[in-house]
């Protein structure tokens, strides 16, 4: 399929992918996390509860400690930033809907991934919630306090090298009006 358009934001969506080598020697600048962040909050939540936190990391020690305490975050001892995004519980939805959060957040998520790659920076997932042996760790060296939920890290930077991203377009999963069967 070819993927190539004049529209600046498919083109950021099209072209995002998972950057895990970061340029050691380039810092991430107050105005862009200020500009990812901005992304981020713009996202759609369940009834406009927004139920998100943000916790901007670029101290060494703790993107360090964290990247020694986190299976699939090692990419954090050479990154110059991260992101993590958490749910404030006090915003969670009653209820059956108590989950919704984890869509909020995931929304934010996308939307901060997507603006990395306009902005030309690389960024990753990488998941804590639901995972207590991940979340417990993340928790104690950010002192975040018990009503806050970290979802997932993600680490930026300006990319080492650019990655092609992976062509996921399968016209076979798309079903129009009925299930279709193929």
């Amino acid at each position: 399929m070819n993927t190539t358009t004049d529209n600046q934001t498919i083109n950021s969506i099209l072209s995002r992918t998972s950057v895990r080598i970061y340029d050691t020697e380039r810092k991430v600048d107050r105005a862009t996390v200020d500009t990812l962040l901005h992304a981020a909050m713009a996202a759609p939540s369940a009834v406009n509860k927004q139920p998100w936190e943000f916790i901007v990391v670029d101290r060494r020690d703790l993107l360090d400690r964290l990247a020694d305490a986190l299976p699939y975050a090692k990419m954090l001892s050479k990154a110059p930033l991260a992101i993590v995004i958490c749910g404030n519980k006090s915003r969670f939805l009653p209820g059956t809907d108590d989950s919704l959060w984890v869509q909020d957040l995931s929304a934010a998520s996308e939307n901060l991934l997507i603006a990395a790659t306009a902005l030309g920076l690389g960024a990753v997932w990488t998941c804590v919630y639901p995972h207590a042996e991940r979340e417990n760790p993340v928790h104690d060296i950010l002192d975040i306090p018990d009503e806050i939920v970290p979802l997932n890290i993600i680490p930026i930077g300006y990319p080492a090298h650019t990655p092609k991203p992976h062509d996921k377009w399968e016209p076979s999963r798309v079903h129009f009006n009925k299930w279709d069967g193929k």
